[in-house]
């Protein structure tokens, strides 16, 4: 008996690639071994060629799967790579803070040396909103605060160091919310770590890269170290 089995009506091609990664999980199809031709597989799930084919695009998609020309579909992986983002989400927030700093102390560095009038006029404008932001709820401070580091990544000018940031932002939102309010950092300074933030945009307006990276990595090291210690 086939060990697929015919599927019943709905989103066939979902169910299609569900059922091959299963197989493929269990071992049915080892790593390295070559999957049946699509024929055999629309046969043994009962759907069409093209259900088949769409639903193989989608395990190659997910790097369990590759195609080679003429030799057929080879099994390369026994479950679905995760992307980045899903990799963020799952990730110790010290962990992330570390790759953080990584990527936005270098991206201070340059800012200090590229930046133009407009970018220190988006900074001064997001240092300013971020002030504002300390009479409101944790989550207002928080985006307000990314909105400022936003602003020195992009005065980079480095389209790479500007998605790597940006690939950080809908983590850091959610977490440092949570954050904010364990370690009650707010309390008793709703404008937490205003004088550190003035001082990397000063920094970075009279263009002292070491001074804004130094005082940057600084901030979020002392961070760091409260949610290792929490």
């Amino acid at each position: 008996m086939s060990p697929l089995g015919p599927l019943r009506p709905s989103p066939l091609v979902d169910q299609a690639t569900r059922r091959i990664e299963e197989q493929i999980a269990a071992g049915h199809w080892p790593v390295g071994g070559k999957l049946p031709g699509e024929v055999t597989l629309a046969k043994e799930l009962g759907v069409g060629r093209s259900t088949v084919r769409e639903a193989l695009r989608a395990l190659a998609g997910a790097g369990m799967v590759q195609s080679r020309q003429g030799a057929g579909v080879f099994v390369t992986a026994d479950r679905p790579s995760e992307d980045w983002s899903a990799r963020l989400r799952r990730a110790e927030l010290a962990h992330v803070y570390e790759v953080r700093t990584v990527v936005e102390v270098q991206a201070a560095r340059l800012a200090a040396v590229r930046r133009t009038e407009a970018d220190l006029a988006a900074m001064d404008e997001a240092l300013t909103a971020r002030l504002a932001a300390g009479e409101g709820g944790d989550a207002a401070f928080v985006t307000a605060d990314i909105a400022l580091h936003t602003a020195v990544v992009a005065a980079a000018h480095n389209p790479v160091l500007s998605d790597l940031f940006a690939e950080f932002v809908p983590v850091l939102k959610e977490r440092l919310v949570e954050l904010v309010g364990l370690l009650e950092l707010r309390k008793g300074d709703p404008n937490h770590g205003h004088p550190a933030h003035a001082e990397l945009v000063e920094a970075v307006r009279r263009g002292d890269a070491e001074g804004a990276g130094q005082g940057l990595a600084a901030e979020l090291e002392a961070t760091r170290a409260r949610l290792l210690a929490a």
